[in-house]
């Protein structure tokens, strides 16, 4: 697929005509990156754009105790980065890919052009920097005020809208292989307590689990609709 083709597929370049895609389809150079690579530390924070073509990358932080708390999971067409004051939030970040990813950085000083002359396209930013706010402030209440079993499925829910599902007998399967390590990061809690919670939601039928594979209710990720704002599709 070649990159003006793969550009038009976001919903965040729908304002742009074949012309603008050509422009930033010359200000974009793609990179592939191994699974497990760091993509960025707080300490290493470089200002610019980047868009995910392929994969999916982790973003995180570190307590003084080394303890991983994993913020956001992004897969293709997501944005993260910062530029110019704006900001998707990812400076003080640790980002890591969870596979082979093909990833674009946006030139600086073009792209800083790039937003002035078309202003359709810099209000999509805006929404898109709009709603990851807003996620994150439903994640810090969740967090904050839930039980264990909340704070798994809110991050699920947010898994299934951002990656994908797949509707099988009332179920919603997550488009994603994830583990149980990988839930416990985005939760804040052991490996060995989600373990333990994520059988209960089973048995509960509130979710269903497999090997790296899990889907929700399809009660849970309506619930979880209804309660969160209209989110930005990427």
């Amino acid at each position: 697929m070649n990159k003006i083709l793969y550009l038009s597929q976001f919903d965040l370049m729908s304002s742009l005509s074949e012309a603008d895609l050509m422009e930033m389809d010359s200000m974009t150079s793609i990179t592939t990156l191994p699974k497990l690579t760091m993509i960025q530390r707080p300490d290493t924070f470089k200002e610019g754009f980047f868009f995910i073509k392929k994969g999916k990358v982790r973003l995180y932080t570190l307590n003084p105790e080394g303890k991983q708390f994993t913020v956001d999971i992004l897969s293709e067409g997501n944005v993260f980065g910062e530029l110019n004051g704006i900001s998707l939030g990812t400076r003080a970040l640790y980002i890591e890919t969870m596979e082979i990813c093909d990833v674009c950085l946006m030139d600086r000083g073009r792209f800083e052009q790039f937003l002035m002359d078309h202003p359709a396209f810099m209000m999509r930013m805006m929404n898109v920097l709009s709603s990851r706010i807003k996620q994150m402030s439903d994640l810090t209440q969740t967090l904050a005020l839930g039980n264990l079993h909340d704070k798994i499925l809110h991050n699920l829910c947010r898994l299934a809208e951002q990656i994908g599902y797949t509707e099988e007998d009332g179920y919603c399967r997550i488009q994603s292989d994830i583990t149980h390590q990988e839930i416990a990061w985005m939760a804040g809690a052991s490996r060995e307590s989600v373990t333990a919670a994520m059988k209960e939601l089973s048995q509960a039928g509130r979710i269903r689990t497999s090997f790296k594979s899990v889907a929700l209710h399809a009660s849970e990720l309506e619930s979880f609709r209804q309660t969160a704002s209209p989110q930005v599709e990427m």
